[in-house]
């Protein structure tokens, strides 16, 4: 509808599984299934429901009457209930017994259980699969060198896949925080209005081990083996705040490669894919603009914002609860997924056709490393017997004019002939030339590479050997 505001998470940058898991559908028909597993747990142990009952509610869980609903909650002004009064339509013979002893956090809390977790795992294999591909990239550049920068200055060499490892690094810190949070995922379960399961223990005639055996058994059907054991009126509201800050914790690993990646585009040293009739600028026809990694940037900065709305939520629940929550919980938490998921979507696109210019990189450390190179060059003059004070200073001098020829003359860094050409070195081109070799200046990077990848790398990704190579396509 052009005529309506429509939001770009989903109308431009999520994937169809993440807005499909965020729909109306899923949580209405979460809700559904949350009142058959409920009745048939309570027919289970003994109360007066019939399997044509239960049958009846299954045969109407996905043909949802959302105008009956809608019409219903413009009057009663209670979405639970609304939703109560269209499925009672449906199932006439069942009507008596939906929803019975329960309360409305009972569809509404443990149906968001639900979709969270189903959204976690849709990151999980997203993380996992841009972790391989960075993986593939760090070993085949594991010894490649290229500048290092400290400050955005020049500095020590290090390797294009070295580099690389750090970004990964960031991604299994948040794969693990994805798990614990995963493992840490509970139902709220069947605890009635506050939480004290009184209205199932008297439907039970007060046999607490039925009330207990029937949240165990409706959590089963359900795919749990936890619940909360203790709760208000919701589930703790902390877990939100996990949620939200394992998503900025993805994002600010995300942002820092997007703008480590925005940086190395600018040096042309590395790019991001770039399409074969994509413009990059409508003026500069010949620009080719980071425009991939930008929007990681600009996601991840949305991302950023957002656990504060959980940490404000979960420190502000009076007693058993609040509904002050609801409205800010409905645009949050799904607008938190949606976007992280379009960052890995981002993230996996650019990661699996990542654009390397050796020559360029080359280029830069050629410029630079003759200044890196002189505490190698001093050692082995004075190893011959020169003079180490009176090197040292020649050496400052003659930095010091090689500096001036590039920064006002824009000339090549003769740092190495000026050397070369003074005798006290004892020292040939030839020689100063084998020592300025570049893999003479990456210490032990490429055998970094090869244990972080075997060590911490390898074995994450060997738990999803059989759901990776997975592929990103942007359609803008």
């Amino acid at each position: 509808m052009k005529d309506k505001y429509e939001n770009p998470l989903a109308t431009r940058y999520a994937s169809e599984a993440m807005i499909k898991n965020f729909s109306d559908d899923r949580k209405f028909q979460a809700w559904r299934r949350l009142w058959v597993a409920l009745a048939e747990t309570e027919k289970q142990l003994g109360l007066s429901i019939s399997s044509e009952q239960i049958d009846e509610m299954k045969a109407h869980i996905e043909d949802i009457d959302y105008a009956e609903a809608e019409a219903r909650e413009r009057v009663v002004r209670h979405d639970v209930m609304a939703h109560v009064y269209a499925y009672g339509l449906q199932c006439p013979k069942a009507k008596p017994v939906i929803h019975l002893g329960a309360t409305s956090c009972y569809v509404g809390d443990n149906a968001d259980i639900l979709i969270v977790r189903d959204a976690l795992n849709i990151i999980l294999l997203k993380l996992v699969n841009v972790i391989h591909h960075l993986k593939m990239f760090t070993e085949n550049h594991k010894s490649l060198p290229a500048l290092g920068f400290t400050h955005l200055q020049p500095a020590q060499l290090t390797t294009v896949g070295k580099r690389a490892c750090l970004w990964i690094q960031d991604l299994l810190m948040d794969y693990r925080e994805l798990v614990h949070v995963l493992d840490n995922t509970k139902l709220r379960g069947v605890k009635g209005t506050t939480g004290t399961q009184a209205s199932f223990l008297t439907l039970f005639d007060g046999d607490s081990k039925k009330v207990v055996e029937l949240e165990r058994l409706v959590a089963k059907r359900l795919g749990f083996d936890q619940v909360y054991a203790v709760t208000g009126q919701t589930y703790p509201r902390k877990y939100d705040s996990m949620v939200l800050n394992l998503l900025s914790d993805i994002a600010q690993s995300a942002y820092k490669f997007s703008n480590d990646m925005r940086l190395l585009q600018h040096l042309k040293e590395m790019e991001e894919p770039f399409g074969k009739q994509q413009i990059g600028s409508s003026a500069m026809a010949y620009k080719r603009n980071p425009m991939r990694a930008e929007r990681i940037s600009a996601l991840s900065r949305y991302v950023l914002t957002l656990p504060l709305n959980a940490a404000v939520t979960a420190s502000t629940q009076w007693f058993e609860r609040t509904l002050d929550d609801s409205a800010n919980r409905r645009i949050v938490i799904p607008q938190a997924f949606l976007a992280v998921d379009a960052i890995l979507n981002i993230y996996l696109n650019i990661t699996d056709g990542l654009v390397l210019n050796p020559r360029i990189i080359e280029k830069h450390i050629a410029e630079e490393l003759p200044f890196m190179a002189t505490e190698t060059i001093l050692m082995n003059a004075v190893k011959m017997g020169g003079d180490r004070q009176a090197l040292h200073e020649k050496i400052r001098q003659y930095a010091m004019q090689a500096a001036a020829r590039v920064k006002n003359e824009g000339k090549d860094n003769n740092l190495i002939d000026l050397i070369a050409g003074d005798p006290a070195f004892m020292m040939t081109k030839e020689a100063l030339a084998a020592i300025m070799d570049p893999i003479n200046f990456i210490g032990r990077c490429p055998e970094q590479v090869d244990d972080f990848i075997a060590s911490e790398v390898a074995p994450v990704l060997e738990q999803y050997r059989d759901k990776l190579g997975m592929k990103s396509k942007l359609d803008v």
